[in-house]
C-alpha cells in the first residue's frame, strides 16, 4: 500500500491541508478560511475550537481527494502561527478564552512592567528574546489574570498551555500527546535556548504555575 505524507498549515487567515506522495509532487490540497476577531483596538484573537474544525475539515478534505485511506498517511508535519498561544481545560479539552494571536498588543502593559522590574537582561541572556507582546509569556499571564479562576486552576495542574502546533497535536491524538518542539518553544519567551528546556526562574519571575 503506498504511503503519503499530510502537511498541515495553520496560518493566522486560513488552514490548509497537503497530501505529498513518496517523490515529494502534491497529490492534493485542501484549504479553509478562519476568523479572526478583534475585541477592542490592538487586541487580535481567535477561537480556537474553530482552528481546530478547520483543521480538522481539510485533513478530512484532502484525504478525500486524494482518494486514499487515513492508514496511508505514513507523516504528519504541522506548520503554524508561531506565538500564537492558549490554555485549555485537561479534562474537558475546552479552551478558558480564546488563542491570543501572535500580533495582538493587549498585553502591552505586562510587558511594559517586566522591563520597568529589569527582567530584559535575564530574558535575553536565556531566551535570546526582548521582552514583547508578540511573544507567548505575557499571554499567558494575562489569561491567568483576567480569567476568573484561571490561576488557582493552573496552579492545581488542571489547566495545560500550548502555542496552535501543541493544541493540534493534542487534538490530532485524541487529547494524548501534550508536546511541542524547539523552535516552537523558543518563541513563548519561557524556553532556555541553551540548556533547552523551560526555564524555572523565568516561570517563576513571571509568575507562571509551572504545569
Amino acid at each position: 500500500m503506498e504511503q503519503y505524507i499530510l502537511a498541515i498549515d495553520q496560518g493566522t487567515t486560513s488552514s490548509r491541508a497537503i497530501i505529498f506522495d513518496h517523490a515529494c509532487q502534491i497529490k492534493a490540497m485542501a484549504q479553509k478560511e478562519i476568523t479572526i476577531e478583534y475585541p477592542h483596538p490592538g487586541w487580535v484573537e481567535q477561537d480556537a475550537i474553530n482552528i481546530w474544525l478547520s483543521v480538522e475539515s481539510v485533513i478530512a478534505e484532502v484525504i478525500q481527494k486524494a482518494n486514499i485511506e487515513p492508514a496511508q498517511v505514513r507523516a504528519i508535519g504541522i506548520s503554524n502561527q508561531r506565538e500564537t498561544s492558549l490554555l485549555w481545560d485537561k479534562k474537558t479539552g475546552l479552551p478558558i478564552y480564546n488563542a491570543i494571536v501572535w500580533q495582538s498588543r493587549q498585553t502591552d502593559g505586562i510587558c511594559d512592567r517586566w522591563k520597568k522590574e529589569g527582567l530584559e537582561k535575564i530574558v535575553k541572556e536565556k531566551t535570546g528574546l526582548r521582552i514583547d507582546p508578540y511573544f507567548s509569556a505575557s499571554k499567558i499571564e494575562w489569561i491567568l489574570d483576567h480569567v476568573e479562576g484561571a490561576r488557582s486552576r493552573a496552579e492545581n495542574g488542571e489547566l495545560m498551555f500550548g502555542t496552535i502546533d501543541s493544541w493540534l497535536v493534542w487534538k490530532i491524538t485524541g487529547q494524548k500527546v501534550h508536546i511541542t518542539d524547539v523552535t516552537n518553544a523558543s518563541r513563548t519567551m519561557l524556553f532556555n535556548i541553551y540548556e533547552s528546556q523551560w526555564d524555572e526562574e523565568l516561570l517563576k519571575l513571571f509568575n507562571i504555575p509551572k504545569a
